[in-house]
């Protein structure tokens, strides 16, 4: 929540590690160094999708250094674009937001709402974040809704979902 946002290889698409890259397109140092024994980031260097389709998936004209899953055109920027369900668009969301923060305000445990399979934390004495870390949903406080992961039901907001509430 405090200081830079920094996005890594792909998170802001939810894109995976590619875990099943044939040994001879490594080519991570580590891999090298290690005698082919240890893979290092390869996996999560895969050049992003930026479209549908494409040799690249729009990353470039000709085929990329490390290949990438042929599903991947459904995890593009391109297939995400305007689609208030995708990563892509929750990411964006959060960024928007978070520039309404003000940069001097502190973490904090909230251990009011820090019970069972609810992790609760507070940035400042007026941003709530509720992480649903279980299947059971669980009643929102009240307070005004930033931004949720997957949309509340009835004032309950779903398992494994996240959001993010202003309180007076």
């Amino acid at each position: 929540m405090p200081g830079s946002a920094y996005l890594y290889q792909g998170e802001e698409l939810g894109l995976p590690e590619v875990a099943d890259l044939p040994a001879d397109v490594l080519r991570d140092p580590k891999w090298m160094h290690s005698r082919h024994k240890e893979k290092g980031r390869d996996g999560c260097r895969v050049p992003l999708p930026w479209t549908r389709d494409g040799v690249s998936f729009g990353f470039s004209a000709v085929p990329p250094w490390l290949p990438q899953p042929a599903d991947w055109g459904d995890c593009s920027v391109e297939s995400q674009r305007g689609d208030p369900s995708s990563m892509l668009e929750l990411y964006r969301a959060a960024l928007r937001v978070r520039r309404g923060f003000s940069s001097d305000e502190r973490f904090g445990w909230d251990d009011q709402h820090n019970i069972g399979d609810v992790l609760a934390f507070r940035r400042g004495s007026d941003i709530l974040v509720l992480v649903n870390t279980g299947p059971v949903p669980i009643p929102l406080p009240p307070g005004d809704l930033l931004l949720s992961s997957v949309a509340p039901e009835e004032g309950f907001l779903p398992g494994d979902a996240t959001a993010w509430l202003r309180q007076p």
